[in-house]
């Protein structure tokens, strides 16, 4: 992995999510809400990341993101709306449930390869897509596997979408097998 791979916007990021349509994501929800779903998946990789980076703390991450990111304009673009309760959920989750999650990345991981190692940018988007694939069940996998590797292309154009395809459906598979 690239240790060096510069994350994109997030108003570029949402854009190229986009542009892959909602055509895969039909089901339950409505288009609104599937977007707000993917606002909110791409907003908490983002969380992840700059608490990372920081070291700020999970309430204040999820408290600047409510009141100064969601629902306003991003470097002069408009984001769909967020599910607020959904990012949250998934932020306080993959910082509650770290060890867990860092377990289940690090069981997917190439013999010599430590978590450490990987862009911090695939660790949020592992943290998240993982904590997701174990504690939500009522998310279908493949919509989450689908939604994290198209967010994983937005940031990455090498071999990191690939990777964290592969990382997530073992991970999926791991937690809910029989």
């Amino acid at each position: 992995m690239s240790q060096d791979a510069k994350p994109a916007s997030l108003a570029e990021a949402y854009q190229k999510l986009q542009a892959k349509g909602d055509e895969k994501l039909a089901g339950a929800l409505s288009r609104t809400q599937r977007r707000a779903r993917t606002v909110s998946r791409l907003a908490a990789v983002q969380a992840l990341y700059q608490m990372e980076m920081t070291a700020a703390g999970v309430e204040s991450v999820i408290r600047e993101f409510s009141e100064h990111r969601f629902d306003r304009d991003m470097e002069g673009e408009s984001l769909a709306q967020a599910d607020e309760v959904f990012f949250s959920e998934l932020v306080r989750g993959a910082v509650a449930e770290q060890a867990e999650v860092d377990r289940a990345i690090v069981s997917r991981l190439g013999e010599g390869w430590k978590l450490e190692r990987l862009d911090a940018t695939a660790r949020a988007i592992l943290r998240a897509g993982a904590w997701e694939l174990i504690h939500r069940t009522d998310v279908p996998l493949e919509v989450a596997i689908d939604e994290y590797v198209e967010i994983a292309k937005a940031f990455f154009e090498g071999a990191e979408p690939g990777f964290i395809n592969g990382a997530l459906d073992g991970i999926a598979r791991d937690a809910h097998r029989s």
